[in-house]
């Protein structure tokens, strides 16, 4: 009787932590909404307030965020366009075709690969990537640009410092990231689907598309939004690699993009009064855009979570 007492008092105690927990991510969420609305305020709504003070960075805050968002996005969509099929490749040669003397040195590497510090590599993609780089803008600008995004002034590109090489350098960021949650859900798939599709005479690569694709779909598209909120948000690589200018479609043209982020942690220290606001304002930019992509995940995910491996 003790016994069964001590357990439901265990179980109501675990249950308010969890309750708590769950309270205290909430919160920190509100929060952090709340302060950027409130101070970002005076930006995004000047005629309210009674300063004097006028946007100095265009004349609009909206000519002012816009291309910091396109370049956000621009950076993040390249990284997930290279890295996605590459991590995706890799997971499955760890889990189903290489042997365990190989993935298991190959997974150690993938996991070192997600430790290493943003400003390492950002101090690689602005020494080393950025000049290997210049001749593929070259060629991009020769053959390619009648294509609006790599059209662009080869004399301008001569040192590599592109959105595209910020997009690389990104897309080598998150591939452990999006490898290592691929492999463990591969790793999950029922061993008894796996085998039944070879026993009805698939080949390999068949039964990777029939059993191990569809019960990692949704695992898939969750590694795949964690990376790219891991994209949209780093700061450190991309300031280092930029060249920040006038926005343009153009992807092979140094100085004319920005990122959200950089811009933030370029002027934030120096900034003050009007100037600090529209830094806020920015950063709610990017705060929206991220609960955006994190909400759209939960929505792709729940569309096939009706396949477990229980059915």
């Amino acid at each position: 009787m003790k016994a069964g007492r001590s357990a439901a008092a265990g179980d109501k105690v675990f249950s308010g932590l969890a309750l708590a927990a769950g309270a205290v991510i909430l919160l920190v969420l509100a929060f952090v909404a709340i302060f950027l609305v409130v101070e970002s305020l005076p930006a995004l709504a000047p005629s309210f307030f009674s300063t004097q003070d006028s946007i100095n960075s265009a004349d609009t805050i909206w000519q002012y965020v816009l291309p910091l968002m396109g370049g956000t996005i621009i950076a993040a969509i390249i990284a997930l366009l290279l890295a996605t099929p590459v991590a995706v490749g890799i997971a499955l040669y760890i889990s189903h075709y290489a042997p365990r003397k190989i993935a298991t040195p190959v997974g150690y590497v993938i996991d070192l690969l997600a430790a290493i510090p943003s400003v390492v590599y950002g101090a690689w993609g602005m020494t080393v990537l950025a000049s290997l780089m210049v001749p593929i803008y070259g060629w991009l600008d020769q053959y390619l640009g009648f294509i609006p995004f790599f059209a662009g002034d080869p004399s301008v590109t001569t040192t590599g410092r592109t959105i595209m090489t910020s997009g690389v350098v990104l897309a080598v960021m998150i591939l452990p990231i999006i490898t290592s949650l691929c492999r463990e859900i591969f790793i999950q798939t029922p061993k008894l689907h796996e085998e039944a599709a070879l026993a009805l005479g698939a080949t390999r690569w068949e039964m990777v598309k029939m059993t191990v694709f569809p019960f990692a779909r949704a695992g898939i598209v969750s590694s795949v939004m964690l990376a790219l909120g891991r994209a949209l948000g780093e700061t450190m690589a991309v300031t280092m690699v930029l060249s920040p200018g006038i926005f343009t479609w153009s992807l092979v043209t140094s100085g004319r993009h920005a990122t959200i982020p950089s811009e933030i942690a370029l002027n934030f220290p120096e900034a003050f009064g009007m100037r600090q606001s529209e830094l806020i304002a920015a950063g709610l930019m990017l705060f929206i855009i991220t609960l955006a992509v994190n909400m759209t995940a939960r929505w792709i995910v729940s569309r096939h979570k009706e396949f477990s491996g229980a059915n």
